[in-house]
C-alpha cells in the first residue's frame, strides 16, 4: 500500500521507491484550521506523503480556544505531521485576525520561499450549531449566527487572501476548500440559515478561485468528507474509533461513517496529482476521490456517503450503508 492508501506495482529502484513513498517531498503546505478532525488527518496524510506542513489553528498547549477541547493542539497535530513522515510546523494562528494571518505566511515565506498546497480548513462552530439546530432564522441570536459564518466564512476569505501572492509565485498551486456537503447535496437546506450559508460558501469560493487561478497554473476545488467520524462526533455519541458502530444503535446512519483518514488521503492524492487541474472549480467528496484515485479508509473500506444520502436516505432506494462501503 502507498502513503495514499493505493496498492503500488513492484519496486523497480530506491529511486522510484522513495518518490512512490514521499510523491510531495518538498511540497510546501498550509492547513488552516489544523487541530482536529478533518483538518489534523489531512495534514498527517500530507505528511506521510513527504510535505512540510504549517498547521494552524486557535487550540495549543498554553491555551484553549472556544471550542473548549484542550486535549486537541496544533503542537499535536505538527508532531503527527512529523511521525508520519514530513515536517510538521505549529504555528497558533486565529484566521479571523489578518494581521496574525500575514505573520503566519511571510514566515512561510521567510523559510520556505514558497507555498504550494493551500487547504482552508477552518470552521470551529459545531458548538454553536448543535443547540440551534433546526432553529428558525429568527429564534437565532444574531450574534452567534454571525460568529457561524466568521468561523465558516469570513476566515477562509481572510486566509485566501492573504496567503495566494505567496501560493501563485509559482505556477500549479492549489488550493481545496474544506466545507460539509456536495454541490448536489447542498442544494437540499442544511439544519439551518446561518450553517447552510456557511457550508454553502465554500463551494462558491472555490468556482471563484478557480476562475482567477486560472491563468496562472492554479488549482482550486472544494472538497467534503462524508459523514465525519472526528473526534468530537465520536465524543458526540460517546464512542471510540475503536467501537465506533456502537453508535449505530442510537444513529443507524452512522453506519457509512467514514474516518478523518480518508478525506486526508483525499487531499494527498489531489496534491500528488499532476493532472490535478482537471478539477478545477469542481465540488468533490472523499468517496468520489477514493474510486478515482485508488486508496481506501483506514479500515481498508470505501465508503460512499454521498451516494447513500442521495439515494438510500433521500431517494427511497432499498440499500443499506453496507451497500455503499
Amino acid at each position: 500500500m502507498s502513503p495514499l492508501g493505493g496498492t503500488v506495482g513492484p519496486m523497480t529502484t530506491n529511486t522510484t521507491t522513495q518518490q512512490e513513498n514521499r510523491p510531495l517531498a518538498g511540497t510546501v503546505a498550509l492547513v488552516a484550521g489544523a487541530t482536529r478532525g478533518a483538518g489534523r488527518a489531512i495534514a498527517v496524510q500530507l505528511g506521510a506523503a513527504g510535505a512540510t506542513v504549517y498547521v494552524t489553528g486557535r487550540t495549543t498547549r498554553d491555551r484553549v480556544s472556544e471550542v473548549g477541547r484542550a486535549t486537541e493542539t496544533i503542537e499535536d497535530t505538527a508532531d503527527l505531521v512529523t511521525a508520519a513522515g514530513g515536517r510538521g510546523v505549529a504555528v497558533p494562528t486565529d484566521h479571523l485576525v489578518p494581521d496574525r494571518v500575514r505573520a503566519l505566511v511571510a514566515r512561510i515565506d521567510a523559510e520556505q520561499g514558497r507555498l504550494d498546497v493551500l487547504v482552508n480548513s477552518c470552521w470551529g462552530g459545531d458548538h454553536l450549531l448543535l443547540p440551534t439546530w433546526d432553529a428558525k432564522m429568527w429564534d437565532i441570536d444574531l450574534d452567534t449566527g454571525l460568529h457561524m459564518l466568521d468561523l465558516g466564512v469570513r476566515t477562509h476569505a481572510i486566509t485566501s487572501s492573504v496567503a495566494l501572492p505567496l501560493l501563485v509565485r509559482r505556477p500549479g498551486g492549489l488550493v481545496v476548500e474544506m466545507t460539509d456537503g456536495t454541490a448536489e447535496y447542498n442544494q437540499r437546506f442544511r439544519e439551518q440559515f446561518y450553517f447552510d450559508l456557511a457550508k454553502t460558501a465554500p463551494l462558491r469560493m472555490a468556482f471563484g478561485l478557480a476562475h482567477d487561478l486560472e491563468d496562472v497554473g492554479g488549482t482550486a476545488v472544494a472538497l467534503t468528507p462524508g459523514f465525519l467520524r472526528s473526534e468530537e462526533m465520536l465524543d458526540h455519541f460517546g464512542v471510540r474509533e475503536e467501537n465506533w458502530r456502537d453508535a449505530c444503535a442510537r444513529e443507524p446512519h452512522f453506519a457509512i461513517a467514514e474516518s478523518p483518514v480518508y478525506v486526508g488521503r483525499a487531499v494527498a492524492a489531489l496534491a500528488a496529482d499532476p493532472d490535478r487541474h482537471r478539477w478545477n472549480g469542481q465540488s468533490l467528496n472523499s468517496g468520489q476521490l477514493a474510486r478515482e484515485y485508488g486508496f481506501t479508509d483506514a479500515d481498508g473500506s470505501r465508503p460512499d456517503a454521498w451516494g447513500y444520502f442521495r439515494d438510500v436516505v433521500h431517494g427511497g432506494k432499498d440499500g443499506s450503508a453496507d451497500d455503499y462501503r
